[in-house]
């Protein structure tokens, strides 16, 4: 087989399995309402097969400088989830949408034009994070309708969350680790679950989704730092292992939170 074809085999079928963890999750989110919906939407499921697979390319240096850019990019996730869910209270999809895209191009571009060590990034990402939280809690109780998924809904996400892939694994190689990361932490499930649900259960309740979002996301910065760190420190696959149980167990305890909170809400 030639290299050019094993290549593109090794792509598509990285794109395929990306996809099915991404839809997989999308529609657990659709049947849970928005908390649990964020909960899980907040998992490493399109990053975490991302990372795996720039990992079978390069070695655990790159991956570790790569959880640098991601954790500056994910800072800019923060932004994004904040313009989004202050654009959808009035406005349309395209202009919510778009917005959100927009600013976390912006914010994620001009972090990248800092040449940043791992104490400055993590307390920038964690600074916007802290500040966005309390902006966007108001908004996280909108009651989710019934959702009738349409035909094209599954498409639509394989489509997204392959083009993350192609991107990151096409580009890993040409653009150095800082850029690798960026690429790596788009919020490409977000972005999906907002153009799926928008128009059908409009911006408000969208946007409640997304709201909920913002601690699991913090979770999410908690395993980009888990990356860098034990990485470096243990290696690739034990360091990529370790970010995953440090992104589980902190959606556990959030989930476990909600769960006390009703019941002592209820009694």
């Amino acid at each position: 087989m030639s290299p050019d074809l094993l290549f593109w085999l090794s792509l598509v079928l990285k794109m395929a399995v990306t996809a099915g963890f991404v839809i997989a999750a999308a529609m657990v989110a659709e049947r849970a309402g928005a908390a649990i919906g964020a909960i899980v939407a907040t998992l490493p499921i399109a990053a975490g097969p991302a990372y795996v697979f720039v990992a079978l390319d390069h070695d655990a240096a790159f991956i570790s400088a790569s959880a640098i850019g991601s954790i500056a990019a994910h800072a800019a996730t923060a932004v994004f989830s904040l313009v989004y869910v202050m654009l959808a209270q009035r406005r349309s999809m395209a202009v919510s949408v778009g917005g959100a895209v927009l600013a976390w191009f912006v914010v994620a571009f001009l972090l990248r034009l800092v040449h940043w060590n791992f104490a400055g990034v993590v307390a920038v990402n964690l600074a916007l994070f802290f500040a966005c939280i309390p902006v966007t809690n108001r908004y996280r109780h909108v009651p989710m309708p019934a959702i009738v998924r349409k035909w094209y809904d599954v498409l639509v996400r394989a489509f997204m969350v392959a083009c993350l892939v192609a991107a990151v694994v096409g580009l890993s190689g040409h653009v150095g680790p800082i850029v690798t990361g960026l690429l790596a932490v788009y919020p490409i499930v977000m972005t999906s679950l907002m153009l799926i649900f928008h128009p059908r259960v409009g911006g408000p309740a969208t946007a409640a989704l997304i709201a909920n979002t913002m601690w699991g996301l913090v979770g999410f910065s908690a395993c980009l730092f888990t990356v860098h760190v034990a990485v470096a420190a243990f290696g690739t696959w034990i360091g990529l292992a370790l970010s995953l149980v440090v992104s589980i167990v902190w959606n556990v305890i959030l989930w476990w939170l909600r769960t006390r909170a009703l019941a002592l809400r209820r009694a």
